[in-house]
């Protein structure tokens, strides 16, 4: 049995599982999907994770055929109204943890962790002040195994992607040692200590040591410009002149009211006793071009992870950056078939288990550069095209990885450009691909 063949077996096997007990997914157990319907809810669920970017009665056409006996799109939204996002929840975690193989990196699992904004046509996640109708999708990402392992969606009033990184890392518990690798904008001494705690591992990106950041707290002027500086913090709510002599400098911190630390008490009395947690860290800073640094903290070993190690891992994590590209655009993210919110999460957990069907394939497939000028790799949004006609049918597994394997992108490794981020809208439902 080829590759293809049995990957998409088991995604068809995930789809019955939950199809079978499909009473559990419904908001009406004892009436929806009870009848014989054109649309089964196996049906329903598979047409929804091979959406592309068309409109509906296009997709319609595509998916079950171009016959006049096909279900119209009324009855499809009918259909899908009757399912909860916990079906495609389910599934995206089912088909992930039994098929997605994990790879590791010196005996430690790479997980990635960043948040990314969707712009959606739902007019119940909308606001009177900012009518930009926006999702929040936070998510892990295997960095070795190219493949997500966990996400939480948030409304936009509702984000907050230090609470998603730390719901997400006790929810995934895994037997292996585990590195989660952040930006700036999961700089917490309370997501490290949450980390520490659950005895896994981080590298998060801190703001500079001129910027208003944790490092702003610490004396690092004997340092130099580059340095790799251990601390041992104990952390406190009081800040009292004798609590103060307790610590040398660097030793000590003061955990405002205002800030959250969950790991200590919300108020400090005088007639409280005095309580600290201590934090073990490193505060590395590094050249990453001329005259331009980046500052890590991190709690791995000196001796397995030196500076150059940290460079290499903090810049592997660009791949989930690449990866909320290919969500958005390869698989056609933007394009939702839905006003509701309902609709419109069951797609997003839909297209992070497309993506990880796509990356199970090609995974397999070895592109030789022997006797190539430059590197190659596979390109994904043709990948993508292919294994989802592969899961409807319309192509045979034995030729798929042929077919993927004939397309191919260089790679440019030398290649830079400034970032120059732009809010997108939702492509509208009159916008559609032809």
């Amino acid at each position: 049995m080829s590759n293809a063949k049995s990957i998409k077996r088991s995604m068809k096997k995930c789809i019955n599982e939950i199809a079978s007990t499909s009473e559990l997914y419904c908001k009406n157990p004892k009436a929806d999907f009870t009848r014989n319907r054109k649309l089964t809810f196996s049906d329903t669920m598979k047409a929804i994770l091979c959406f592309s970017g068309k409109s509906l009665n296009k997709e319609m056409i595509e998916i079950f055929g171009c016959s006049g006996d096909i279900a119209s799109v009324s009855a499809f939204v009918q259909q899908r109204s009757k399912i909860k996002v916990t079906a495609f929840d389910e599934l995206f975690h089912k088909f992930t943890d039994n098929h997605v193989k994990t790879n590791l990196y010196k005996g430690y699992r790479l997980l990635a962790v960043d948040g990314s904004d969707i712009s959606t046509p739902d007019f119940d996640n909308c606001t009177n002040d900012n009518l930009t109708n926006l999702y929040h999708l936070n998510a892990l990402y295997d960095l070795c195994s190219n493949a997500y392992t966990d996400a939480l969606v948030q409304g936009r009033l509702e984000r907050n992607e230090h609470k998603a990184l730390i719901q997400m890392a006790k929810r995934n518990l895994y037997s292996v040692p585990t590195i989660f690798i952040a930006d700036r904008g999961y700089e917490s001494l309370n997501n490290m200590a949450h980390i520490q705690e659950l005895g896994q591992y981080f590298i998060i990106r801190l703001k500079d040591i001129n910027s208003n950041g944790i490092a702003k707290g610490f004396n690092l002027s004997n340092y130099g410009v580059s340095f790799d500086v251990p601390f041992n913090l104990n952390l406190t709510r009081k800040q009292t002149n004798a609590v103060k002599g307790l610590c040398e400098m660097n030793n000590f911190k003061f955990v405002p009211h205002t800030s959250t630390f969950d790991f200590l008490p919300k108020t400090s009395k005088k007639s409280d006793p005095l309580v600290f947690f201590n934090l073990k860290f490193r505060l590395v800073r590094f050249e990453v071009s001329e005259g331009k640094y980046e500052l890590l903290a991190t709690n791995l070993d000196v001796s397995q992870f030196p500076i150059e190690k940290l460079k290499e891992l903090y810049a592997m994590r660009w791949g989930i950056e690449t990866s909320f590209r290919h969500l958005k655009y390869s698989l056609a993210l933007n394009n939702f078939h839905s006003k509701k919110s309902e609709g419109i999460l069951q797609e997003i957990f839909a297209k992070l288990t497309m993506y990880n069907f796509t990356q199970m394939i090609i995974s397999h497939i070895i592109i030789s550069n022997a006797k190539r000028k430059h590197l190659y790799k596979i390109n994904f949004s043709v990948a993508v095209h292919t294994c989802r006609n592969l899961l409807l049918g319309s192509y045979s597994p034995n030729n798929i990885e042929a077919v993927i394997k004939r397309h191919i992108l260089p790679v440019r490794l030398d290649f830079h450009k400034p970032r120059n981020p732009i809010p997108k809208a939702c492509v509208s439902f009159s916008y559609r691909l032809a």
